[in-house]
């Protein structure tokens, strides 16, 4: 008979945590990786992780911004291991890797409206994408994960003034490349 200890007691089920948070880690993984089999690879690891060092976990955030942290730390030691070639590939997205999605309203809009959107979404991830990790970082972690500056900071080690900084930093430059490409047409 096997004596579980208090701690293990409380250990999530693995397909639970997956199942809640398994977008968000992959959404971030690619957002660091730039590749979809990356982003597999680094999200499997991070549920492994997770249920490794569950008992460890201490509560002073939440299980989203622990997750995510441990998904940019899995991600950034992988890219430094494989000495991989950071490209962006904007045609390698599927439609359902939880980039490129826009919350549509009540009413169906048409095909060509749609296209449009969804040409207008890949456009800005693509900028996004392409801005230096230091501002990448922050604005997919406040953008996309709707986090706070303290999880930002948490999850980034960086000072709450920095993270505002380089999230304000990251816009401006998103914007003005932005008005670069509606200039040009």
């Amino acid at each position: 008979m096997q004596i579980l200890h208090a701690a293990e007691k409380d250990l999530p089920d693995i397909r639970m945590l997956m199942e809640t948070y398994g977008e968000d880690v992959w959404s971030y993984a690619y957002v660091i990786t730039k590749n979809t089999h990356t982003a597999d690879d680094v999200a499997q690891d991070v549920f492994i992780k997770a249920y490794q060092h569950f008992v460890s976990f201490r509560g002073e955030s939440s299980v989203k911004t622990w997750l995510l942290k441990i998904t940019r730390n899995t991600a950034l030691s992988y890219l430094k291991r494989t000495f991989m070639r950071r490209v962006v590939l904007v045609g390698d997205r599927t439609s359902d890797d939880g980039l490129n999605r826009i919350n549509r309203g009540p009413s169906s809009p048409s095909a060509e409206s749609e296209y449009f959107e969804q040409e207008i979404a890949d456009e800005l991830w693509h900028q996004v994408l392409q801005l230096p990790g230091k501002f990448r970082d922050p604005l997919v972690l406040s953008v996309h994960y709707q986090l706070s500056m303290k999880e930002i900071s948490t999850i980034t080690g960086l000072s709450t003034g920095t993270v505002k900084s380089r999230i304000h930093r990251a816009k401006k430059k998103v914007a003005a490349e932005w008005k670069g490409v509606k200039d040009d047409e």
